[in-house]
């Protein structure tokens, strides 16, 4: 799907959210004021709230889309996070309101006066929402849209808290019980827990998180399926918005290799990662293999089983002997789950200098950026 048609995708799901939510407030609205029922008014706020959600998603989508500048060269596609973390403040919000209204009520009650007609609209409005919420929810997957994910979960949010008072509506005009206050309090810590979530994963997208697996992994097997290139490391991919990369990696190729030869290969592993992934390599690192000598390789075998032996060198790479400078290079990827990164990495380096006293190491600590 290209910027174009996500953007009106996006667009036309949220009006569809905005119409119905007005619709379901303006009814909510007039059933829970004739019904004295806090439950239901708190109903048809919320449903102005997400009225409100799917503005925002149409606003913040508009800006995503702007063309690059001369002060934002990488786009304004991280916007659509920024919206989709005003969304989960509103739900927030929401929630925290709705807690404090129904904690009053359950100290000051008011007799609420429920109707079969006040019951069919909140049933109505429950069936409403579920629809509604699935609709939303599934196209946000589909254009990776954290807004509408956001706004569809709210929706089937609001579709439980409807269900609740239809409930509890029940249970009054059968018992003369009111719960409604109560549950309104239970509902909107329900609220409060997932605006947290959804509020915690956007701001983990905002500060950067670890590439995407299955996208890191499918384009390392495209730099991989060149003849030419002997192992591919470090891929690093950098987010600006929903299906917005680019990223960088470094390839092992022969040492006999010329400029020539290597600017060649870089040039088509980059077209090529484009045209499959949609994904701009901005650079591709070089690491010199030796190919031609049987003590370097046999040299290189005794390195990595010394390194790798160490509990948390997940890989040894880039590995490179000069014989005539007695120079070993390499670079060793340390993993996260060590209690100090730095103190693993200096005793393979150090295991591996006890092996080779008479070569001098040039060792990189390395991440893996692949999760």
């Amino acid at each position: 799907m290209n910027e174009n048609s996500r953007e009106k995708l996006i667009v036309r799901t949220s009006i569809t959210g905005i119409a119905a939510n007005v619709l379901l407030a303006a009814f909510k609205a007039v059933v829970g004021l004739l019904s004295h029922s806090i439950a239901i008014v708190l109903d048809a706020v919320n449903n102005i709230s997400d009225a409100g959600s799917s503005l925002i998603t149409i606003i913040g989508t508009k800006l995503a889309a702007k063309e690059p500048d001369k002060k934002h060269p990488f786009g304004y596609g991280r916007i659509e996070y920024l919206s989709a973390m005003i969304i989960s403040v509103i739900v927030l919000y929401a929630g925290v309101t709705s807690l404090t209204e129904s904690v009053k009520k359950i100290f000051t009650p008011e007799t609420p006066d429920y109707s079969a007609a006040t019951l069919v609209i909140i049933g109505v409005a429950v069936i409403v929402k579920i629809v509604l919420g699935r609709y939303v929810k599934s196209v946000g997957v589909k254009v990776n849209s954290d807004s509408l994910i956001n706004s569809g979960e709210d929706a089937t949010l609001d579709s439980v808290i409807s269900a609740s008072t239809l409930a509890a509506a029940v249970i009054f005009m059968l018992t003369g019980l009111s719960l409604e206050a109560w549950l309104g309090a239970v509902i909107s810590l329900v609220i409060i827990k997932s605006g947290f979530e959804m509020l915690r994963d956007t701001i983990s997208k905002i500060l950067g998180e670890n590439n995407d697996p299955d996208l890191a992994k499918s384009i390392m097997e495209t730099v991989c399926s060149f003849p030419q290139v002997q192992g591919a490391y470090d891929m690093v991919l950098n987010n600006y918005g929903p299906d917005r990369w680019d990223g960088s990696v470094h390839i092992e190729v022969p040492n006999t290799f010329t400029a020539d030869d290597i600017d060649r290969i870089t040039r088509c592993i980059q077209a090529q990662v484009y045209a499959k992934h949609h994904v701009i390599l901005t650079a591709i690192g070089i690491y010199s293999v030796n190919t031609t000598d049987e003590e370097t390789m046999s040299i290189k075998r005794q390195v990595e089983e010394i390194a790798l032996a160490h509990e948390h060198v997940e890989q040894l790479h880039g590995f490179y002997l000069m014989k005539e400078e007695k120079t070993i290079r390499f670079d060793l990827v340390i993993s996260f789950d060590a209690k100090s990164r730095y103190e693993c990495y200096k005793q393979a380096v150090e295991d591996v200098q006890k092996a080779f006293p008479d070569y001098t190491l040039q060792a990189a600590m390395d991440t893996d950026f692949m999760g």
